[in-house]
């Protein structure tokens, strides 16, 4: 008996062997190597319309998840500024060397479109001030608008967990979804940058738009 199941364990062993490789835990983690930064409240900068109060359009709730909601026909940030309306933080944890990375679990509401989720601020200049946008367009997770680089096609509805790595010297960008990496980008210089997520208007928008967030963390390669 013993013989005949023999090749039945075999076969057993080897399809185990095949879950594991193909699951995400089986994945490095992106973090791996990285130190932690500190990010106490006071980082976590909010922009919002500016002639809101800010529970009109940002929740932090007890468990400390982040709401953030827009109108796109709400005001820009700043009275007088040319952009469009956003409810989202800037992390206040600049840099411009080194290796640095975000991560934080985000949740995008099914029906929002046409709005960046997540950036790293600061280019070499203008017409661009940033060195990576993702933006949501009918539930796909894009590299700005770029339909051809697609960095998931179901985020809606889901909890999602977002890593960017910005290696600064070498220019260069990756991005993780639950761990499994997605995207690999050029940088576009710039001598200071940081990370901002939320909601902020882009093209062809839907009426109300809405992110959230939660475990946001910065770490980094290079002591600061």
């Amino acid at each position: 008996m013993a013989k005949r199941l023999t090749p039945w364990i075999s076969v057993l062993v080897v399809l185990s062997t095949l879950w594991h490789s193909c699951s995400p835990a089986a994945g490095a983690d992106p973090t791996a190597g990285f130190t932690a930064v500190e990010t106490t409240e006071d980082r976590f900068k909010l922009h919002k319309p500016y002639d809101l109060p800010q529970e009109q359009r940002y929740e932090l709730c007890a468990d400390g998840m982040r709401r953030f909601w827009v109108y796109c026909d709400d005001k820009p940030f700043r009275a007088g500024s040319p952009t469009k309306p956003r409810s989202e933080i800037l992390l206040n944890v600049t840099y411009n060397s080194g290796v640095w990375q975000f991560e934080g679990y985000g949740y995008v509401p099914a029906g929002t479109t046409g709005v960046s989720v997540m950036q790293v601020f600061g280019a070499a200049g203008p017409p661009r001030n940033t060195t990576l946008m993702l933006h949501v367009y009918g539930g796909r997770l894009v590299y700005y608008n770029d339909e051809a680089k697609v960095v998931d096609d179901h985020i809606y509805d889901r909890w999602f967990r977002l890593n960017v790595v910005h290696d600064v010297q070498a220019s260069a960008l990756t991005v993780f979804i639950d761990g499994d990496k997605r995207l690999v980008v050029p940088g576009y210089g710039g001598d200071l940058h940081y990370f901002k997520f939320g909601v902020y208007t882009q093209t062809d928008p839907s009426h109300y738009m809405e992110s959230r967030w939660r475990d946001v963390k910065v770490y980094t390669k290079t002591p600061y």
